[in-house]
């Protein structure tokens, strides 16, 4: 599966596995949430405290496992992972990256107030994953 390709499967899908690079090495992987937009950049809601989002201030390089509708179909996006600043007010770009993140996984929220303080408190910042190669079925 090429780079085209996979990102075609992986948009509109949101559930994924993102596999970090360990200190000694090993792999780290986590369960997360994402959105692939239009400008091939998948998006990962992370709190700051996390192995992955060590991880990735360390060695920016990772791997989003995408599953499909079967066990042998899925893709696996090979790329460089950006962190944005963690979220320190109600009105700050992370927090308002964040509310586009979750729109485009979820849609509305029932109270954006309530969601950009608790953005602030968990300390949440936005992993922006840049796909440069892949490989799947």
């Amino acid at each position: 599966m090429d780079l085209h390709d996979a990102m075609t499967f992986a948009k509109g899908r949101h559930q994924g596995v993102l596999a970090t690079i360990r200190r000694d090495g090993r792999p780290q992987l986590s369960n997360i949430v994402f959105s692939l937009e239009d400008d091939g950049v998948a998006r990962i809601s992370v709190t700051d405290d996390r192995a992955k989002t060590r991880n990735l201030r360390r060695d920016p390089r990772a791997l989003l496992y995408v599953p499909g509708d079967s066990f042998w179909h899925y893709a696996v996006l090979d790329g460089i992972a950006e962190l944005t600043p963690v979220a320190r007010e109600p009105q700050d770009p992370t927090v308002n990256e964040l509310i586009e993140l979750y729109r485009a996984v979820s849609g509305e929220h029932p109270d954006w107030d309530e969601f950009r303080t608790a953005m602030v408190n968990e300390r949440r910042l936005v992993i922006r994953f840049r796909p440069v190669a892949a490989y799947g079925q």
